[in-house]
């Protein structure tokens, strides 16, 4: 007997890519049990699947930054400044980052590259684990919304969450939808997404300078020009970061999906003060915010 869960929840996340960098990514999860009916005449209660299912998958991967740990381009070690904290150096094509933030805001993936195979194949072991002995077969189906139009991959962190959004380094796979005078643009949809592609979007109030940022010994001796940092203490702990400059977009405001889109109002009002502009930004799959100006 099968039972099966579409859309079971939405995975907001960041990976190491060792040409792309720091990526963020929203994926979709499906799951699929195989077993025989137990004494309820159920493969597994749909409450169980719905709430457990997804707790698990949640507390392994969303709203984390997950290394490929079979990686040379990822360096990871115990902080030396606080208990219960991780540095993450991490080295590709478009510049290197450096990280420190609780052990909790990253995830191992015992993988060369982060792929929606490694990460099923990382969940799949995780859960299984913890189903009951009727469950004999699991199936995770992981996919990346279709989108039509231009999107766009970005990176933050909210100092102010009291929940896993205060990680530095999580992310979404966005879409926008921009109107100038109350007709659709593609064209300015086209410049955003290609402005924030792969982007890390830092608060200038998170900026700080390098004797008071909190990296690992290897970060404070290749750290360069290029480098801008940012460092905030919220609930979970203290979070550093380090970003080549060329993947950076800092925002006068915190990076909330309400305020980029206010943000992103704000820079096509200023180009053009004469025109009306309304932004619909999305924060991965199916949820967002609309701002006007």
């Amino acid at each position: 007997m099968q039972l099966f869960v579409d859309n079971l929840t939405v995975i907001d996340f960041s990976y190491v890519c060792p040409k792309r960098g720091i990526v963020g990514e929203s994926w979709i999860v499906d799951v699929l049990l195989n077993g025989d009916l137990n004494e309820q005449s159920m493969v597994l209660d749909f409450g169980i699947v719905k709430k457990q299912i997804k707790a698990i998958i949640d507390e392994a991967v969303d709203h984390k930054l997950l290394l490929p740990i079979l990686s040379d381009s990822v360096i990871s070690s115990a902080s030396a400044h606080r208990a219960g904290h991780e540095y993450v150096d991490i080295t590709s094509k478009v510049g290197n980052y450096f990280l420190h933030s609780p052990a909790c805001a990253f995830t191992h993936i015992n993988a060369q590259t982060i792929t929606i195979n490694s990460v099923t194949e990382h969940l799949t072991k995780i859960i299984f684990d913890q189903l009951p002995n009727n469950v004999q077969g699991l199936t995770i189906k992981l996919r990346a919304e279709a989108i039509p139009s231009d999107y766009y991959h970005y990176t933050h962190g909210l100092k102010l969450h009291d929940g896993n959004c205060q990680r530095i380094a999580h992310g979404h796979r966005s879409k926008i939808k921009l109107f100038e005078n109350d007709k659709r643009s593609e064209t300015l949809e086209h410049f955003w997404c290609q402005r924030w592609e792969d982007i890390y979007i830092a608060s200038e109030s998170d900026r700080v300078d390098l004797a008071t940022v909190e990296l690992s010994p290897n970060a404070m001796k290749n750290l360069d020009k290029n480098h801008q940092l940012f460092a905030y203490h919220a609930p979970q702990g203290r979070f550093d970061i380090a970003v080549p400059s060329n993947k950076l977009e800092v925002v006068d405001c915190d990076s909330t999906v309400e305020l980029l889109a206010d943000y992103v109002a704000r820079q096509l009002k200023k180009a053009k003060p004469g025109n009306n502009y309304r932004v619909v930004a999305y924060e991965g799959v199916a949820k967002g915010a609309i701002a006007n100006v």
